[in-house]
């Protein structure tokens, strides 16, 4: 049996170093953050990523578990397979593969002002997870007060921008949510473009702040419109403050 402290051959502390770095450059932490969450002092990391120490197996052990990936490569835990077939998405979604967007998969609180009560908050819950058909993450929602504009679509997750993007397409009819993941403790947060209801068959465009939350999160979560006197209402209400004031999203005046 192979002790904690056993160093790893330099090919394999290669091999880790990049796999981390990767990982740090794709979920957008920082090296201190990726340390506080192993519980690893930030001089040990950058030694280990920067070649100057090898890595052991406990140091590697706890990267493992803060970043949720496997970073060694062993007969008993064969390196994946490169993303081939149904594993990559359409370019239209970025092209990412279904290994790199492991980590925005999930059951999630969405919130969101109502547009109906301007003090309520409307809540309701959002599954993302990978269709093999589609080759692609989509959404569900679900437990909607509104039960006949629950929307489902595809999720697109560009290199470019950093952002994550839950598209519903519906007969040429779009709705668009953009919003930005926090790395290591999961929330989204963004813009809601869509259309509301009016009288008859009006439809006026609209734009909110909106909010998931992993479900997690949330102990006894309220769906459908949440009003001042619910448990749960201000943890929603500071969700979408955070949204405009930190901001991860601008409203600009007329």
């Amino acid at each position: 049996m192979p002790t904690p402290d056993k160093q790893l051959s330099a090919e394999q502390s290669r091999q880790i170093a990049d796999t981390i770095r990767e990982e740090i450059a794709r979920r957008r932490i920082s090296r201190q953050s990726l340390a506080e969450l192993a519980k690893l002092s930030l001089s040990t990391l950058e030694k280990v990523l920067g070649g100057r120490r090898p890595f052991t197996l406990a140091t590697t052990v706890r990267l493992e578990q803060a970043l949720g990936v496997s970073l060694r490569k062993t007969p008993e835990a064969p390196a994946p397979l490169p993303a081939i077939n149904g594993e990559v998405a359409p370019d239209g979604l970025g092209a990412y593969s279904r290994r790199a967007v492991a980590w925005i998969e999930g059951t999630y609180v969405t919130v969101r002002p109502s547009f109906g009560d301007k003090d309520a908050i409307f809540a309701y819950r959002t599954e993302i997870t990978w269709d093999d058909a589609a080759s692609s993450l989509v959404f569900h929602e679900s437990e909607r007060q509104d039960a006949a504009f629950t929307q489902f679509g595809e999720v697109a997750v560009p290199n470019q921008s950093g952002h994550i993007y839950l598209v519903t397409n519906r007969h040429g009819q779009h709705r668009l949510i953009t919003v930005a993941r926090l790395a290591i403790s999961g929330e989204m947060y963004g813009i809601i473009t869509t259309l509301l209801a009016g009288r008859g068959s009006l439809l006026t465009p609209i734009a909110a702040p909106i909010a998931y939350l992993p479900i997690k999160m949330v102990a006894n979560p309220t769906f459908g419109r949440v009003s001042a006197d619910d448990p749960n209402y201000a943890q929603y209400r500071q969700h979408l403050r955070r949204t405009t004031e930190e901001p991860f999203a601008l409203f600009l005046p007329g």
